[in-house]
């Protein structure tokens, strides 16, 4: 689990061991790594994953048979006040990454005879969010390699699959918005209320298990409805 140490990575790493997995935890930080590690009898590894040397080396310590990516975070903003390095960092960090998991991390899991990848993608990548310019389109970049990669890796027992979560209560989203800005949120929502990490971790676990046997190549959007709606003024009589 590639940023297991917190959030929905953290949800993704109990429900993984919780389906009968032996989970390694990855994150940059080894306290949270050893933290969630030791919540479910897994391994905790510290690693960089955006650099190829250290994913090279978080993979290399035994079989992999699957592989979760969660890592990743936007850049916010105008996208005509984004620098240069700004660009490139949330390139590096959301797409340049994932090349490198699904080049290093395909290639394990084909020669431990198969399994599955699932990427976390974003609504951002989908529909135009306000101030996330740069990261929709990494994002964006992301949706296209799972469905590139999921037909490429596909022959070799690879199945690559993404979510894309809606809005979701998330340590750091928590401290971000405010009480009166997740009121918001939801009453654009379809559902109502924004997502759990719990929730998004769920449809995680389904394409990292054999109940999605059959699914590869696809980006299912995790967001209450959010995206499959236009809004627009009322054009009937109410």
């Amino acid at each position: 689990m590639l940023g297991g140490g917190n959030g929905i990575g953290r949800q993704v790493c109990h429900g993984l061991a919780q389906a009968g997995a032996r989970v390694v935890c990855v994150d940059r930080v080894r306290e949270l790594a050893e933290a969630v590690a030791a919540e479910i009898d897994g391994d905790a590894l510290v690693a960089d994953v955006t650099r190829r040397d250290e994913l090279e080396r978080a993979l290399a310590k035994g079989q992999v048979s699957g592989l979760v990516d969660i890592v990743g975070m936007p850049v916010l903003g105008p996208l005509a006040e984004l620098d240069d390095d700004g660009w490139q960092r949330q390139f590096d960090l959301v797409l340049r990454h994932a090349f490198l998991a699904m080049q290093i991390g395909g290639r394990a899991i084909a020669s431990a005879g198969g399994g599955t990848m699932v990427f976390v993608g974003s609504i951002s990548g989908l529909a135009h969010i306000p101030g996330q310019a740069a990261y929709g389109a990494a994002k964006a970049g992301l949706h296209q390699l799972v469905v590139s990669m999921g037909r490429e890796l596909a022959p070799a027992g690879v199945r690559v699959n993404a979510v894309a979560p809606g809005f979701t209560q998330t340590p750091r989203l928590l401290t971000i918005l405010s009480r009166e800005q997740w009121s918001q949120v939801s009453s654009i929502i379809p559902r109502g209320a924004p997502g759990s990490p719990a929730e998004i971790a769920a449809a995680i676990l389904f394409l990292a298990s054999d109940l999605s046997s059959y699914v590869t190549g696809q980006v299912l959007a995790v967001d209450g409805g959010m995206t499959g709606q236009v809004i627009v003024p009322p054009l009937w009589p109410t």
